[in-house]
């Protein structure tokens, strides 16, 4: 989804948001460890573009997938700050190089009948999937990239949008890395 940042700020304070990064963090599953990882983003003004939380394997541990994006200059450090949390097990940073990242895409779209087959079309043509469906709307679904789900909003806008919900990027390391 492409963003427009309207603020107040000043160039140099707009411009260290750009950067964005994804990080994988196991932790201990805890009260509390959320608010804590949240603090220590705040603290180095990094802004939370995307948070996923799920419970892992087992009920001890829960994998959060966060998109943040800051003053690049102080990435590092905040890696280090997150891994030296008592609940953190580990932190890891991942790109679309050494990891697969996937979003998903729930949309709601007015379509008389006269267009469901050009929705439906777009739809076969992102790889989604109709997932409810009424006399005069449709819920598809859709898995991929930020690129695509993007794509996936600009082609399906010629028809009335009612609502959207988007996940957060969830990933996982290739090969025999840890995420």
């Amino acid at each position: 989804m492409s963003k427009t940042i309207v603020t107040t700020d000043t160039p140099t304070e707009t411009s260290q948001r750009d950067s964005s990064n994804t990080l994988s963090v196991l932790v201990n599953n805890t009260p509390g460890v959320l608010m804590r990882i949240c603090q220590v983003f705040s603290r180095r003004a990094f802004n939370i573009d995307s948070l996923v939380v799920s419970e892992g394997r087992t009920g001890a541990f829960s994998r959060m997938t966060i998109d943040i994006s800051g003053n690049p200059e102080g990435f590092e450090q905040i890696i280090k700050q997150v891994n030296k949390l008592i609940d953190v097990i580990h932190c890891y940073e991942h790109t679309a190089a050494n990891a697969v990242v996937r979003e998903m895409l729930l949309v709601k779209i007015l379509a008389s009948q006269d267009q469901r087959s050009e929705a439906l079309q777009v739809i076969e043509h992102f790889a989604g999937k109709t997932v409810d469906m009424s006399p005069n709307s449709m819920v598809a679904m859709f898995t991929g990239t930020t690129g695509k789900l993007d794509a996936v909003m600009l082609m399906l806008s010629q028809f009335k949008v009612i609502e959207t919900v988007r996940t957060g990027k969830v990933v996982m390391a290739r090969g025999s890395q840890k995420t």
